[in-house]
């Protein structure tokens, strides 16, 4: 199993930047990649980006140019730099884990923290 535990949220202008912190605890060495997803009230969550365990990383259009994901191996932790942020931004911004079935490189469950909630207004 994986922990996952998201930090770093708040209130911020339009402008302004965050970083959120996504800490991951478990079984680390089952994780193929780490991705970040954003909803708001009433709608499903989409996706923002990814990392995978190679490093490579991916991002929606919405926030390519304005956010970057990276991450600190050390401290299994994966970050969300969220720069010139909009008011179409304010979420709650969550993390997850997909992991592959033990011993083998099949896709199997993927685990999610709770979030932490960013709010862009003026």
């Amino acid at each position: 199993q994986v922990q996952l535990v998201e930090s770093g949220g708040g209130e911020v202008q339009p402008g302004g930047s965050l970083r959120l912190s996504c800490a991951a605890s478990g079984d680390i060495s089952s994780i193929y990649a780490m991705k970040w997803y954003r909803q708001t009230p009433g709608k499903l969550r989409t996706y923002v980006g990814e990392i995978t365990a190679g490093g490579s990383t991916d991002y929606a259009d919405s926030v390519k140019g304005r956010f970057t994901i990276s991450r600190d191996t050390d401290k299994n932790t994966m970050f969300l730099q969220m720069n010139d942020l909009r008011p179409e931004d304010t979420a709650t911004y969550f993390c997850t884990a997909g992991t592959y079935y033990a011993g083998t490189r099949v896709p199997g469950k993927d685990y999610w923290g709770l979030g932490t909630p960013v709010t862009v207004s003026s």
